[in-house]
């Protein structure tokens, strides 16, 4: 596969792929969507929610946290995890903005 190249784009074209792609994964998507339906931090029980390995959903979370949608405290001995509800708004309006476009489309 070849080099993305992203200096050639935008910083807002960049910055919506990257949301796609950490959004792309099932798995994101689950352990985002828990955490919306609990509306509070969770320092466990991923692994029984999601249903995969914890290595697997460690890696899951590491994703979501390094584009900034999830948070994540220590509390003694493990990482409780929370939406970033600042970053998720920006999220959110990057990503309507988007898919807005087609509003003003105007073609055949």
């Amino acid at each position: 596969m070849g080099v993305t190249k992203s200096e050639k784009f935008t910083n807002l074209q960049n910055d919506i792929a990257v949301l796609a792609k950490v959004l792309g994964h099932p798995a994101r998507v689950a352990i985002i969507q828990h955490l919306f339906k609990i509306n509070t931090c969770i320092c466990g029980d991923l692994v029984d929610e999601i249903g995969l390995a914890q290595p697997t959903i460690s890696q899951h979370l590491k994703e979501l946290k390094n584009v900034g949608l999830i948070k994540g405290n220590i509390e003694g001995t493990s990482v409780c995890y929370c939406i970033d509800k600042d970053n998720w708004t920006k999220m959110k309006d990057l990503m309507t903005e988007f898919l807005d476009l087609d509003i003003t489309f105007n073609c055949c």
